[in-house]
């Protein structure tokens, strides 16, 4: 029996996970009371079902009796049934901003203010935080990323540390990423925007790649920078860090960073022990 529980902040994604959970075989019970978990543990556990995968959902409208959630999981385990802690995460700024977009009220502050509602869930949930088996933070996730995310878990099996590493590209013109964690300047190389059959195209374009990758200097830069972040990550897991956003910026943001964050994505990935994203946040601009 697989059994997996799924918590974390309201609008951090707890449905759309349940629902994916759903579409790969599982089981799905949405917003169960709190007090009922070990009587369905029990019906679920049971000799000859048909059911091998379970996932549960449990939120914080499940009242007071969340308080009691971490007596219950202990009690789980002591019976000898095990299961997995997933948590959806996200940062007030974009719960604030979902919950604007949706015109719901927060089920901690139905009368009051979205952002006290998501700071008392977040004192609430806090020890169930730090006892998940896995944290995943929506916040700039795609959901086709989270997909991927989740088949790598409860699908591929693979090592996960609950990090997400996002790699993005910006032009310094139009600002730095107020969410960077690391910022790396690529504008010591020659810009292709001054030679005219590269200057429309961006670092998605094969063309403006093989410029900007002929330079020495850019191999030089992409291994040290490839060494640097692979020995950073695991010290950034170590100290629970769960997203780290790596900015790659050149003037406009449309050619030579583009191309050194998709080198540096490609680099990364299929790794097995973090989930990486990218993002270009200014190959749009001017056009």
């Amino acid at each position: 029996m697989k059994f997996v529980i799924v918590t974390g902040m309201s609008g951090g994604g707890k449905r759309t996970a349940l629902k994916m959970l759903e579409d790969i075989g599982f089981y799905c019970v949405d917003n169960l009371p709190v007090a009922l978990i070990g009587k369905f543990v029990e019906l679920i556990v049971t000799p000859n079902s048909e059911v091998t995968k379970v996932a549960l959902g449990i939120d914080v409208r499940a009242g007071q009796s969340f308080d009691e959630l971490a007596d219950i999981l202990n009690g789980i385990k002591e019976a000898g049934y095990a299961y997995d802690m997933l948590y959806m995460e996200a940062s007030d700024a974009v719960l604030l901003k979902r919950y604007k977009e949706s015109r719901r009220m927060h089920p901690l502050s139905p009368e009051g203010r979205v952002e006290e509602g998501i700071h008392k869930e977040r004192a609430i949930l806090k020890p169930i935080r730090e006892i998940s088996d896995y944290v995943i933070d929506t916040s700039k996730l795609l959901t086709r990323e989270l997909k991927e995310e989740l088949d790598r878990i409860f699908i591929g099996n693979e090592a996960y540390n609950s990090l997400i590493v996002s790699i993005l590209s910006f032009g310094f013109k139009y600002g730095i990423p107020a969410d960077a964690d690391l910022v790396f300047d690529v504008r010591f190389l020659p810009n292709p925007f001054y030679i005219d059959e590269l200057k429309h195209q961006t670092g998605q374009d094969k063309a403006v790649q093989d410029y900007v990758k002929s330079f020495p200097e850019t191999e030089a830069f992409m291994e040290k920078l490839t060494d640097m972040i692979r020995f950073l990550i695991p010290n950034y897991v170590k100290e629970g860090k769960y997203q780290l956003v790596i900015a790659i910026g050149c003037t406009g943001g449309k050619h030579r960073s583009v191309t050194l964050a998709n080198e540096l994505y490609k680099r990364l990935k299929d790794r097995g022990e973090y989930g990486l994203t990218i993002g270009h946040r200014d190959i749009g601009q001017g056009v």
